[in-house]
């Protein structure tokens, strides 16, 4: 079963104070913790949500681009994981271990 574990956080969030050494190397430990597992598909941090671009399609099929994020929130994406694992109680016990390292919130979804 494969799940995706995002990590939140708010739109005021500091990354230059508030993920010290102490923070990267707890999501150190988990990534290799999940390597070692053999349930790591795939992970990935996520740039700031300035750097996005948002393409909408209107009802005529005509596409338009615009900066920033689609969905207006108090929080944001600010990385994540697909991991493989047998039950979702595992993936959320990897989903545990995330937020702790991560020092923040965790969503995790089963894919489709």
């Amino acid at each position: 079963m494969k799940f995706l574990v995002a990590i939140h956080r708010p739109n005021d969030f500091d990354h230059g104070t508030q993920i010290t050494k102490e923070v990267v190397d707890a999501i150190d430990q988990v990534n290799q913790d999940m390597i070692d597992a053999g349930v790591r598909v795939f992970v990935g941090g996520l740039k700031a949500p300035g750097s996005a671009k948002t393409i909408r399609r209107a009802v005529d099929g005509s596409l338009s681009v615009t900066d920033g994020r689609h969905l207006e929130a108090q929080e944001y994406v600010d990385g994540f994981w697909v991991l493989d694992v047998a039950s979702p109680d595992e993936a959320l016990e990897w989903g545990k271990k995330a937020a702790a390292a991560c020092r923040g919130s965790v969503e995790v979804r089963p894919f489709a």
